[in-house]
This record gives structure tokens, C-alpha cells and sequence, in this order.
């Protein structure tokens, strides 16, 4: 569950299961003591997870920062997937894939990916949904760790840790402009044809009250008396 209140707060604190490594998560949102327990029942060697969460969870300050520097540091992070709204039963919140792992690949130590699948969804009347073509998308990307622009980026730990240990993905991946800016000599041609439909459309005007005696050959207002 999201952001769960009323979690269990204090037993966590002195959790006799030893899952409490990276820290305690605020009483208000127990999203890393749930990662903290799967962290906790990984194996030691070939162990990783993949869990859905909120994407508060990836740039709430305080404790869940402190939590997100510890698990960082440890380099456990190995991805995260950001999802598009409504597709989940419940909540019509953007949720988002985090994927750690006890042992990363040598080339992937020291750096996460960053996945923006934020626009791969299939509208529905009152539920989206990730079809096939997404999910190969998405997996497509993660098997390939590399950046592409507009959809992933490979962060380095360095590089996160510049930004304050924050995972916010639009930190990471840069959305494409849907209203790109057209170049300079056809914006001007643009900004004279818009001028000169503004100043027909004025002499149009002009004429009109003209002719129904409204104002004069120079343009002033013509009073009217009763």
C-alpha cells in the first residue's frame, strides 16, 4: 500500500529482524520499511527486487532521504522506472519501478538508470494500461543501460549525489518539447503575417464604424446627443 500511515512505526525501531539497516522511514509513509524488509529477505549474493512505488518516495526529504543516501552509497539502486498515471486499481497516481540488486553487473556499478515510460500507456475510459509493445520498450532499455534522449539516462552516483541524493526522473531525463520552437527566419515570417492580419483586421473594424457613423474620417468618436 501507498504511503501507509499507522505502520508499525516504533516496532521498526528496534525490529528484532535486523531489517532496519538504512534507517527508519517516517511515520507517515512506510513505502522504505517495505523496501527495507525485501531488502532484508534478498540472498545475499544474486539477490534483487523490483517494487512498485510512489513516486514521492524517489524525492521526499528527511528520513526517506537519509534512507535513499544509505541504500545509494551502498549502490543498490540499479533502476528506476518512471510509469504513466491510472494504472493501478485504487490510485490515479504516476507510479514508478524500482529495481535494486546485491551484486550489480561491472558495468553497472556505480550508476543507475533512469527510465521515463511515462507516455507508454494505452488509454482507457477509467483505467490505462501498459500493453506488450510498452513493457518490450521498457525492457528493451533496461537490458541495454545506455542513455537515450528524451527516455533514459544513465546517472552516476556522483551525479546523484549533486542533486542531493533526489531520484526524481525529470531530474535525470529531459521530456521532449511537444511545441518545439520553429527556427528563427520562419518565427519572423510568422510574427509579419500575424501583424498584418492584425492590421487588416483593424482597418476592417474602422471601416465599419465609419459607416454606421460611430467614428470620424480620423478615427475620434462621435458623440451622440438625445
Amino acid at each position: 500500500p501507498f504511503s501507509l500511515k499507522e505502520w508499525g512505526r516504533e516496532e521498526w525501531q528496534s525490529d528484532h529482524f535486523g531489517r532496519n539497516t538504512s534507517g527508519v522511514p517516517p511515520k507517515g509513509n512506510a513505502d522504505f520499511a517495505w523496501v527495507q524488509h525485501m531488502i532484508g529477505s534478498m540472498a545475499a549474493k544474486s539477490g534483487r527486487l523490483a517494487v512498485v512505488l510512489p513516486q514521492g518516495a524517489l524525492f521526499r526529504a528527511a528520513a526517506e532521504k537519509k534512507i535513499r543516501k544509505q541504500l545509494l552509497d551502498a549502490d543498490m539502486f540499479e533502476a528506476v522506472i518512471g510509469l504513466a498515471p491510472n494504472l493501478f486499481y485504487g490510485t490515479g497516481l504516476a507510479a514508478c519501478v524500482v529495481v535494486m540488486r546485491k551484486r550489480k553487473a561491472p558495468a553497472r556499478k556505480g550508476k543507475v538508470l533512469f527510465i521515463d515510460a511515462s507516455k507508454l500507456l494505452r488509454k482507457g475510459r477509467n483505467q490505462n494500461t501498459l500493453e506488450d509493445e510498452h513493457r518490450e520498450q521498457i525492457e528493451g532499455a533496461f537490458a541495454a543501460f545506455e542513455s537515450s534522449e528524451h527516455f533514459a539516462h544513465v546517472a552516476t552516483l556522483e551525479e546523484i549525489a549533486e542533486n542531493n541524493y533526489d531520484l526524481n526522473i525529470g531530474r535525470y531525463v529531459e521530456p521532449e518539447d511537444e511545441n518545439p520552437l520553429p527556427p528563427l527566419p520562419e518565427a519572423i515570417e510568422s510574427l509579419k503575417a500575424a501583424l498584418e492580419a492584425s492590421f487588416q483586421a483593424e482597418d476592417n473594424l474602422m471601416k465599419i464604424l465609419k459607416e454606421e457613423g460611430i467614428v470620424d474620417d480620423q478615427g475620434n468618436l462621435i458623440e451622440v446627443t438625445q
